[in-house]
């Protein structure tokens, strides 16, 4: 006679026949085998931000990730996003969906890839969780494409919420060092799509700006023999049996460029600064948009050049980039970016003045602190005696620049008063010795005019990999 355990064990057998028997979608999902590029289906993917009304009653292909999933009776909702776009789909037991299939689609883990193929149906109702509110996605067939881990180190909702004081508690956000910690989830947020989208914006509409004014794109290399600025704020690599440096800045190859006639130059690439400074606006490695020119007779020419590129860039993100900027401003709400056309332009010893007036006392030498900056922001907003300039948005530096010394007997004496080994930039110097017209120039750091046209706080959040004297990774 057979035990108990046995009989019970014979019974469920045939229920387990019975459910796959009764699973008629089983073929419709699953997780798919790796991609080894071993096949081209005929299948045309859809992008999430194309599933709008003009697509309903298609039946299309989506590659998202699921941002969200919720399981309700005998359906499913999903969210599924691709980049900063998002769209709600339902997978539902009747013709395409069993009810094994909607389990499945309900414990499919948060960030995993999945190919759907659905019906495209207008709803009657705005789905405001979502960025495409006029449709959803009636879900025909689902697979796995690649299986995120079921614990995620942050969760994207959270790291989306904006932080506001007196919130009550229980609503978590993300702190600085655990987003950066992990970036790549980081930078899935609507809002870091956004800052980094946009970000890539600024160089295009840099590089535009200056081609149509002449300017020559040029490649400079970043290990150098000599410190480009001087001082103690450079890297030192070994290079073979020597030392080299990390380039502080572009301006000597720059400037040599200016002596072999391009006239109009430009660069975007890295500029390494070894400057134990851990605050909200500097950091060790950041992008430098740099300028230099040939000017006729007088510095402001170049002034003026850059000036109105900058202008160029403000006017092209307010225009081509409204949606980025509004997404950022959700979770960070600020006072939209203004500036002048032409650009507000004071003399060292007006904002000498200005500053005084409010009871700041300064030398006629002195540099601009970081309050003082702040403060004369604040004081044009309501109301240096030598050929150098810098710029500011919302009353921070953005850019330092200067007429260069051109002529190579004064550039020696002044290397040398710097206590510059002459040898090592023996080829900079010879530059100017054939010739080398009046020019000035300037670099501008990218991440900190990111920062500032959107209103943030922390350089950190516009750097993609940020690097500063307690950051090497990720």
């Amino acid at each position: 006679m057979p035990s108990a355990d046995a009989s019970r064990k014979s019974q469920e057998k045939p229920r387990e026949i019975m459910d796959a028997a009764e699973d008629f979608a089983k073929e419709r999902y699953g997780v798919s085998s790796m991609i080894q590029s071993q096949e081209k289906p005929d299948r045309v993917l859809v992008r999430v931000s194309n599933l709008t009304v003009k697509k309903a009653d298609e039946v299309v292909w989506v590659r998202a990730r699921v941002h969200t999933s919720r399981a309700k009776g005998k359906q499913c909702f999903l969210v599924l996003r691709q980049q900063q776009f998002n769209v709600q789909a339902l997978v539902a037991v009747g013709d395409h969906a069993s009810k094994q299939m909607v389990k499945f689609a309900a414990n499919i883990n948060k960030e995993s890839i999945v190919d759907v193929e659905g019906v495209v149906r207008k709803v009657n109702q705005k789905i405001g969780s979502c960025t495409q509110q006029d449709v959803e996605l009636h879900v025909q067939k689902i697979y796995v494409i690649s299986l995120a881990e079921p614990r995620l180190p942050l969760q994207l909702d959270d790291a989306v919420r904006p932080e506001v004081e007196g919130e009550e508690e229980g609503r978590a956000t993300v702190n600085q060092d655990t987003r950066l910690d992990n970036r790549v989830i980081d930078l899935r947020t609507s809002t870091s799509q956004a800052v980094f989208r946009l970000q890539s914006g600024i160089c295009h509409l840099f590089r535009e700006t200056l081609i149509n004014k002449g300017f020559v794109e040029i490649q400079t290399p970043k290990i150098i023999s000599a410190a480009s600025e001087g001082g103690a704020n450079v890297f030192t690599v070994s290079y073979f049996k020597n030392n080299a440096y990390l380039a502080q800045s572009p301006q000597l190859y720059k400037q040599m460029c200016i002596c072999a006639d391009f006239e109009k130059v430009f660069c975007i690439g890295p500029v390494f600064r070894a400057e134990d400074s851990n605050t909200h606006r500097h950091l060790t490695e950041f992008v430098g948009l740099d300028i230099e020119m040939a000017f006729s007779y007088h510095y402001h020419e170049v002034v003026e050049e850059i000036a109105d590129t900058l202008v160029q860039i403000f006017k092209g993100l307010q225009e081509r980039f409204q949606t980025e900027i509004q997404t950022v401003n959700k979770q960070f709400p600020c006072e939209p970016f203004k500036f002048l056309e032409p650009t507000l332009r004071l003399e060292y010893c007006e904002a000498l003045a200005m500053l005084r007036e409010a009871g700041i006392e300064m030398g006629d030498e002195e540099d601009l602190s970081t309050p003082n900056e702040k403060l004369l922001g604040r004081l044009v907003k309501e109301k240096k005696q030598s050929n150098s300039y810098d710029m500011f948005m919302r009353g921070e530096e953005i850019l330092s620049g200067a007429q260069r010394i051109h002529d190579p007997q004064l550039l020696t004496e002044r290397a040398l008063h710097h206590g510059i080994d002459l040898e090592k930039i023996k080829a900079y110097i010879d530059s100017f010795r054939f010739g080398a017209p009046p020019h000035a120039g300037g670099g501008i750091g990218l991440e900190r005019v990111t920062m500032l046209f959107l209103g943030l706080h922390n350089v950190r959040q516009t750097s993609m990999f940020p690097r500063d004297p307690k950051r090497l990774t990720p």
